[in-house]
């Protein structure tokens, strides 16, 4: 299949932005897309789905003053461009006299190698990935009830140019494996998950071995199935490495994108400069990582992968912005804006953020807790971005008496608030870890991954049972 650049040449481009301009806007860009995907899925040992699908098409947005104009097609022919070139611009007609400046390819500033490309995998390899996932996490405990292994390959071609000049494209190749396990006992079932991936291929399982991946989700189900009921009321929380990641995405990094900024619904939102949290923390949002399995040589609007500090010594330092939010903030694009396809518009979104390593030990961590909880697995929860305030389910924890882990405890919820969170924090340790994800947001879905040391918060509540 040709690439991008060989569909859309410079002249094309520079037509299809020049319709966009005609009505008077202030910007026009067209974003193009290629993607090649691959996905299994294997319950019980048998392979339910096998698939793979091919999508191509290209959208066109046109800006001017506040209103946006977008359409999209999934045919890359001059007729089809033009046409929605002229259907974005006749939804925002201004008044500006814009021209479409000489397009000029950005250079790279993150490479991400591949070298076992997953699309060139075969079937039969790919099937008995999954079966040694399945395999490996029956054989964990007999107490193992349902396992779902999933597994993805995609390959994206993406390229994008402006009216300003700006011309980019990027090859991005992705891979995740992931187990869903089931424990049952007398009644009672619990569930685990693991699931890495990375912007890369099937090197990956050098590092995460499918027989890993299988036995770490059954654990955790197994696990929880001799957990006794949470305790309720304020107290100290370990966060485990990797899993305190989800609790610093979803209750502050959503509340550090742009366009909560731009609108002033965050609780982060004018406070850049202040120390809102531990002078412990430090806290970074990071595309630029090798092979992060949210990283990228450019965002869906070219701009080049950035690693941006969102927190210095517990000082907020800067947002994660997209051009429309760093526009309307006199700043300039962090290479936050993302997009789920074509179909979608670029918004301010995470890629890898992460928590940097401190100075303690997980041991240190806990034997400092006289009654609190050691958390090692996060899962759904709220968030309001305005105030701050958050609960989430606990599916892996422990009570902590004495310095000792006592046993696994069952149906507990954190309860708190972004801000006072981070301002509580009073150890971070220095090992590290990464968890994956898929962030949803405004209809859209992009991989992201939260990557954190062991941490330590003086105080939360705890949502219990008991």
């Amino acid at each position: 299949m040709p690439e991008l650049p060989d569909l859309l040449d410079d002249a094309l481009l520079r037509d299809v932005l020049a319709t966009g301009l005609a009505r008077g806007a202030d910007f026009a860009e067209v974003y193009a897309e290629s993607r090649r995907g691959r996905l299994l899925r294997l319950e019980d040992g048998r392979v339910e789905q096998l698939s793979s699908g091919r999508d191509l098409g290209a959208g066109v947005r046109v800006i001017s003053g506040d209103r946006i104009g977008y359409a999209y097609t999934n045919v890359l022919s001059r007729d089809a461009l033009q046409e929605a070139a002229r259907v974005a611009a006749g939804a925002v007609q201004g008044t500006a006299e814009k021209t479409v400046a000489d397009l000029t390819s950005l250079s790279r500033r993150a490479d991400h190698p591949v070298r076992v490309p997953p699309l060139e995998v075969e079937r039969p390899e790919l099937v008995g990935l999954a079966e040694r996932v399945d395999a490996s996490a029956r054989g964990e405990s007999g107490d193992i009830a349902q396992v779902i292994v999933t597994y993805q390959g995609s390959e994206r071609e993406i390229l994008v140019a402006n009216s300003e000049g700006r011309l980019a494209d990027d090859h991005q190749t992705r891979t995740r494996l992931s187990a869903q396990v089931v424990a049952a006992r007398n009644g009672r079932t619990e569930t685990g998950f693991y699931g890495p991936g990375t912007s890369g291929g099937h090197e990956l399982f050098d590092q995460y071995t499918p027989e890993s991946i299988g036995r770490t989700a059954a654990a955790r189900a197994a696990t929880m199935l001799d957990a006794e009921p949470a305790p309720t009321g304020e107290m100290p929380v370990v966060l485990w490495r990797g899993d305190a990641g989800v609790l610093f995405h979803e209750a502050c990094g959503h509340g550090m994108e742009g366009d909560h900024i731009a609108r002033d619904t965050s609780i982060y939102a004018s406070r850049a400069g202040e120390q809102v949290a531990s002078p412990l923390l430090n806290g970074v949002d990071d595309a630029t990582v090798q092979n992060g399995w949210g990283s990228f040589a450019f965002d869906d609007e070219g701009t080049p992968a950035q690693r941006t500090v969102m927190f210095a010594d517990g000082v907020l330092t800067d947002f994660l912005l997209d051009r429309r939010s760093a526009h309307g903030l006199g700043a300039s694009s962090s290479g936050n804006g993302r997009r789920q396809s074509y179909q979608h518009l670029p918004v301010p979104r995470m890629t890898n953020s992460h928590i940097l390593p401190g100075e303690g030990t997980p041991d240190e961590a806990i034997a400092g807790l006289d009654r609190g909880i050691l958390c090692k697995g996060l899962g759904g929860g709220q968030v309001n971005p305005a105030s701050g305030d958050f609960v989430f389910g606990m599916t892996e924890a422990y009570l902590v008496e004495g310095g000792e882990i006592r046993h696994a405890i069952r149906g507990a919820n954190l309860v708190g608030n972004g801000i006072d969170a981070l301002r509580d924090i009073d150890m971070i340790c220095s090992d590290f870890a990464v968890r994956w994800g898929i962030c949803g947001k405004g209809g859209q879905q992009v991989p992201v991954s939260f990557g954190t040391p062991t941490l330590r918060i003086s105080r939360m509540t705890i949502g219990g049972t008991a």
